[in-house]
């Protein structure tokens, strides 16, 4: 089975402590349902019309395992310590 990708890359970010309050939540919500971080903030090199903001990108068993982690209750409960602090594009992808 391949394994799934959780990608999260930053277009703008409005509310510093809502997004704390986010991270809090979501790093062991995200590691409770299996999620291994790979890459949270650091360095970004940007090309292509990509915006140069925060990325992360998250490992998982498979597609389907990172669909149930964004879906659980206690990631759902991070999203709303977010609400409008910050615009994401999230993508979970398969990987080869």
């Amino acid at each position: 089975m391949s394994k799934g990708y959780w990608v999260g890359c930053y277009r703008s970010i409005s509310n510093n402590d809502a997004l704390s309050n986010y991270a809090k939540l979501a790093g062991p919500a995200i590691i409770e349902n299996g999620g291994r971080f790979l890459a949270r903030g650091g360095k970004v090199e940007t090309f292509e019309h990509g915006l140069n903001e925060r990325t992360v990108l998250i490992e998982f068993e498979s597609v389907a395992a990172a669909v149930l982690a964004y879906n659980s209750e206690q990631y759902q409960e991070a999203l709303q310590a977010l609400a409008d602090g910050a615009e994401r594009d999230i993508r979970i992808v398969e990987g080869v």
